[in-house]
C-alpha cells in the first residue's frame, strides 16, 4: 500500500472528521519547519507527510480509493473516472490515467491557524513595546487591569467554499471592586494589533478601548469589543471579549441584588438590644438600631441599601446586616443565678 496514512496521521482505520482535525492540528504544530530550525530537512518532509495524509482521508473520495487501491491507486493506477481530486489525461496507449493533485501543505495550514508561519518572531507574551504573534500589548491606565492578549486564530476551524472564517474570541477577565460595580466608573485600555492595509503589508496600530461599566453590574457580565484581535490573511478578526470579575472586599458579600455585612455584637447587646453603624458603598453612615432579639439565624434587613438593579432604574436590592454573637467564656454562679431567674420571670 506503500505509505500508511493512518499510521501518519497516528489514527485508526475507522476515525472520524473529528479524530482527523485533532491529530493533524496536534502533528502539524509539532513538526513544522519553523518549529524545527535544527532540524529543518526532516521536518520538511514530515510535514508534508502530514498534510497530504490529511488531505486524501478527511476526503471522503479519495479516502475510498486510497482504502481499496492504496497509494500507487492515488498517483494514477487504477482510480475509477469520475474520482473527486483527480485529474484526467490520455497516455501514449489511449486509456484514460488519473492523476493524484495534492493540495499545498502550506494552504492546508493556513486554512487550520489563519497563518502558515506561527513560530517565527513571536514577541514577549510579557508586555514588551510590540506584542508580536500576540499582537495585545500591557500597559496601565489607572487601574490594575492590563491587556496580553494573545490570538486565538489556533483554536479556530477551517473555513470551507473559500469563505474567512472568524477567529475564536479572545476572553480576559477584567477585576472590578465591588465600589466600581455598585457606582458605575469608566475604565480604559490600550492595545497593540496587528493590522494590514489595502496593499496587504502588516503594520502594528495602537488603540485605547473605553470600558464603560453600568450600576448594579454583576460577575461574569461581558463587553464585546467586535473584530478587535489580529488582522490576517483569511481570517476575520477575533472579538476582544472582556468578563466581569469581582475583587473581595473587606465589609461587604454581594447575593445577587443584595448587600451582606457581618457584624461582632455581645450577648447582652443580641439580648437587650443594639445599634449597628455602617458605612455604604457610596460614602454614606448608616445608624441602624436593632430592636429584635437578635438570634444566630437573626438577619436585620435594610430595604433599598443594596446594589443597583441595572434593569430597573432607580431600585436597588437590599443590605442584610448578619451577626456574629459573642458569648462569655464563663460565667459566676451569682450571674448564672440572676440569669436564670430573670428568663425565668418573663
Amino acid at each position: 500500500m506503500g505509505v500508511d496514512y493512518y499510521k501518519v496521521l497516528q489514527v485508526d482505520r475507522s476515525a472520524k472528521d473529528d479524530d482527523l482535525k485533532k491529530a493533524y492540528r496536534k502533528l502539524a504544530m509539532k513538526w513544522h519547519p519553523d518549529k524545527n530550525p535544527n532540524n529543518k530537512k526532516e521536518a520538511e518532509a514530515k510535514f508534508k507527510q502530514i498534510s497530504e495524509a490529511y488531505d486524501v482521508l478527511s476526503d471522503q473520495q479519495k479516502r475510498a480509493v486510497y482504502d481499496q487501491f492504496g497509494e500507487e491507486g492515488l498517483k494514477g493506477q487504477v482510480p475509477p473516472p469520475g474520482a473527486g481530486g483527480f485529474s484526467a489525461g490520455r497516455d501514449g496507449g489511449g486509456s484514460t490515467t488519473f492523476r493524484f493533485n495534492p493540495r499545498s501543505a502550506d494552504d492546508i495550514f493556513s486554512e487550520f491557524f489563519g497563518f502558515t508561519s506561527p513560530f517565527g518572531g513571536m514577541g514577549d507574551m510579557g508586555g514588551g513595546s510590540r506584542a508580536g504573534a500576540s499582537g495585545f500589548s500591557r500597559s496601565m491606565f489607572g487601574d490594575d487591569i492590563f491587556a496580553s492578549l494573545r490570538n486565538a486564530a489556533a483554536s479556530g476551524e477551517g473555513g470551507s467554499g473559500g469563505v474567512p472564517r472568524k477567529a475564536a474570541a479572545i476572553e480576559r477577565m477584567l477585576p472590578c471592586s465591588l465600589e466600581d460595580l455598585y457606582k458605575g466608573t469608566t475604565k480604559k485600555m490600550k492595545i497593540s494589533r496587528d493590522v494590514t492595509d489595502a496593499s496587504g503589508r502588516p503594520s502594528t496600530t495602537e488603540e485605547i478601548l473605553t470600558i464603560e461599566i453600568k450600576p448594579g453590574w454583576k460577575k461574569g457580565t461581558k463587553i464585546t469589543f467586535p473584530e478587535k484581535g489580529n488582522e490576517q490573511r483569511g481570517v476575520i478578526p477575533s472579538d476582544l471579549v472582556f468578563i466581569i470579575d469581582e475583587k473581595p472586599h473587606t465589609v461587604f458579600k454581594r447575593d445577587g441584588n443584595d448587600l451582606i455585612a457581618t457584624q461582632k455584637i455581645s450577648l447582652v447587646e443580641a439580648l437587650t438590644g443594639y445599634t449597628a453603624q455602617v458605612s455604604t458603598l457610596d460614602g454614606r453612615n448608616l445608624t441602624i438600631s436593632v430592636n429584635n432579639i437578635v438570634s444566630p439565624t437573626y438577619e436585620e434587613v435594610v430595604k433599598g441599601e443594596g446594589m443597583p438593579i441595572p434593569k430597573e432604574p432607580g431600585k436597588k436590592g437590599n443590605m442584610r446586616i448578619k451577626f456574629n454573637i459573642k458569648f462569655p467564656s464563663r460565667l459566676t454562679s451569682e450571674q448564672k443565678s440572676g440569669i436564670k431567674r430573670l428568663l425565668t420571670s418573663s
